[in-house]
């Protein structure tokens, strides 16, 4: 996807969000975060946004604190993330081309402000869907092209960091297939980060698929995977050590 598309995205999931948190309203309950309230949501993502739009806007190249969220709740709360979520947008929006700042994780990306802009794109699309499971109905559908890039994103971005606790004493191989895109990814796990890469192996131990965005979803631990076959144990350690906020 290109960076445009992202920052569309990034865009219209914040909306649906502060949307759908205002809908729900802050005591409920999110669904995919034990523990969390609707509120804490809202100050999670909300400090995120405005930790990103400062790396971007003040061409850091180091990381810096992401702050603490303000003393808000209610109506109030939700103006003070929808005001971060513009923040963000008009920063990726008006930031140069080349700029260059700090960036976290390895997955390929043309420049400092095109990953950035993907992955806040999918930091607000994951949570958008919470605040719409705390709110109820029917969650608004992501779109193919935009959940295969989340799952490159995810796999060869998220679990390819030392910090991935993705691991297995002994070399297994796990793939993860969309059901309605020419898209497979093959996830190698051994006792080090897992490594995936963009193709179908000859074999596997356990096969994820399914829908993208179900896989996208399911990958982030916000859904049950749609199918599974072959080791189930795989799937499993997946839903037990892959777990990102």
């Amino acid at each position: 996807m290109e960076t445009a598309a992202h920052l569309h995205a990034l865009d219209r999931h914040g909306t649906l969000l502060a949307a759908a948190a205002e809908q729900a309203g802050p005591d409920v309950a999110v669904p995919a975060c034990p523990g969390w309230r609707v509120r804490d949501l809202l100050r999670h993502t909300g400090v995120v946004h405005r930790w990103a739009a400062g790396i971007v806007a003040d061409a850091r190249t180091s990381p810096r604190p992401m702050g603490d969220p303000p003393d808000l709740d209610g109506a109030a709360l939700v103006a003070w993330y929808r005001a971060g979520h513009r923040l963000l947008v008009e920063t990726l929006t008006t930031a140069p081309a080349d700029v260059e700042c700090w960036t976290f994780h390895p997955a390929p990306s043309p420049s400092p402000l095109a990953f950035w802009t993907r992955r806040q794109a999918h930091e607000t699309a994951v949570h958008r869907h919470d605040a719409e499971a705390a709110r109820g109905g029917t969650p608004d559908p992501l779109g193919t092209a935009f959940a295969v890039d989340g799952i490159d994103e995810l796999l060869g971005g998220f679990h390819a960091r030392t910090r991935s606790r993705v691991r297995s004493r002994e070399p297994r191989v796990l793939r993860v297939r969309a059901t309605d895109a020419d898209a497979v990814w093959t996830v190698r796990l051994s006792g080090g980060p897992p490594v995936t890469t963009r193709t179908a192996s000859t074999a596997c131990d356990t096969e994820l698929s399914g829908p993208a965005d179900q896989l996208y979803l399911a990958l982030w631990n916000r859904v049950p995977m749609p199918n599974v076959t072959g080791d189930q144990s795989l799937a499993t350690l997946w839903r037990e050590t892959s777990g990102i906020v």
